[in-house]
């Protein structure tokens, strides 16, 4: 695949400063649901998935250093390179799943048996909800299901934009909310 380059306005929505995919450039992904992705902002080389913006597109959020690195905030302009990879960075366990896995034996283990993109599945599913309660309740789901050998959650729309804090109803945000 050629690399895809473009510019883009970084936008900031709930905080957060993101870069949202123009269509196009979406479009010469190999997949509407998350896609992990190398290549270069401004220069500076990243590797990150491309969460789905429940829109036919892509974006992603900018780590704190990377933004501090390109010098550059909402409303700035970037340059963006990039190329999709079938390595997968391994997701970041969040303390309380970590928690809740480690409390049932076996559950790690077959969190480790399972793909990184599996996993980064399950986290977006048990991540997408604003509700603690229902956290919770897809934490522990996620459990059982882990522990009676379920590799992926069931009847997950994969080209929804899961990150509760930018988006609704499964589609991101626009800047002004």
């Amino acid at each position: 695949m050629a690399a895809i380059s473009f510019e883009a306005e970084l936008e900031e929505i709930e905080g957060w400063t993101l870069v949202r995919l123009p269509k196009d450039a979406s479009g010469q992904l190999p997949s509407r649901g998350l896609v992990m992705v190398e290549g270069g902002l401004n220069g500076h080389a990243i590797r990150i998935a491309l969460e789905p913006d429940g829109k036919g597109s892509h974006w992603f959020a900018l780590p704190d250093d990377l933004q501090k690195n390109i010098k550059a905030g909402a409303g700035d302009t970037v340059a963006v390179e990039l190329n999709s990879i079938d390595e997968w960075v391994e997701p970041e366990l969040p303390d309380d799943i970590r928690t809740a896995f480690e409390a049932v034996p076996d559950v790690m283990a077959a969190w480790a048996d399972i793909t990184p993109l599996a996993r980064w599945d399950w986290l977006r599913w048990m991540r997408s909800t604003k509700v603690a309660a229902t956290r919770e309740k897809r934490i522990n789901t996620a459990i059982d299901m882990l522990s009676h050998g379920k590799r992926r959650p069931c009847c997950f729309d994969r080209s929804q934009c899961t990150v509760p804090e930018v988006s609704k109803s499964g589609k991101l945000l626009s800047p002004l909310g």
